[in-house]
């Protein structure tokens, strides 16, 4: 049976930390993910919340699940200062209560870190209204050396240190295996080339529901 809600100190601490930095890309991208949403939309692994504040007028309602009981808080500390509605519930996908279908889901950050990403991919699906979206924004694996540098770091500590992140995951593949018509899709690098960190890469696109 999956956990509803997780407990990682030094995860949550880093997190609040690293999340209340964000460098004005990262903002950006953040904005890309989300521009053009409408009606009502579910955010899987809302963090502090830092999506909330870049979340469009035609957005109806955002219900937000985040299961890290040390970041809950902060995202409704966030949710109350958003421009649009936000529900933040302490749970997983897995565990996430019935609901009705959604207009879209937001991904951010979020799918190298699920037990099983395939699993909750289906589920998403499950509960989006035909034609709805996925919006990712998320690490990607990647080819050569530092591919060599991601399936180290997965196998190692790299997962403990950041919140069971595992950075060698083809999400994009997973996504059309769960079902859905990637629409658009592109990735861009986080940082500098020469720098030797398994999350050098992210992978932005937009997935439709048949």
């Amino acid at each position: 049976m999956s956990q509803q809600t997780v407990d990682n100190p030094f995860f949550a601490r880093f997190w609040t930390m690293l999340s209340a930095h964000e460098s004005e890309a990262m903002r950006r991208l953040r904005r890309e993910n989300l521009a053009g949403l409408h009606g009502r939309v579910l955010e899987v692994g809302a963090g502090t919340g830092t999506n909330f504040e870049f979340y469009p007028d035609t957005v109806t309602e955002v219900v937000a699940l985040e299961p890290e009981t040390r970041l809950a808080p902060l995202a409704e500390r966030a949710a109350a200062a958003a421009r649009i509605p936000v529900t933040v519930i302490e749970s997983t996908v897995e565990t996430m209560p019935a609901t009705e279908p959604f207009d879209a889901v937001v991904c951010s950050l979020v799918l190298c870190s699920v037990a099983d990403p395939d699993g909750v991919l289906r589920q998403l699906k499950s509960v989006l209204k035909p034609g709805g979206e996925l919006r990712y924004f998320e690490h990607i694996a990647e080819g050569g050396w530092r591919g060599q540098v991601q399936r180290v770091a997965d196998a190692t500590i790299w997962p403990r240190f950041a919140g069971n992140c595992h950075t060698h995951r083809d999400t994009e593949r997973a996504i059309s295996g769960a079902g859905f018509v990637i629409a658009t899709a592109r990735r861009e690098a986080q940082f500098p080339a020469w720098v030797p960190l398994p999350v050098h890469e992210v992978a932005l696109g937009r997935a439709t529901k048949n």
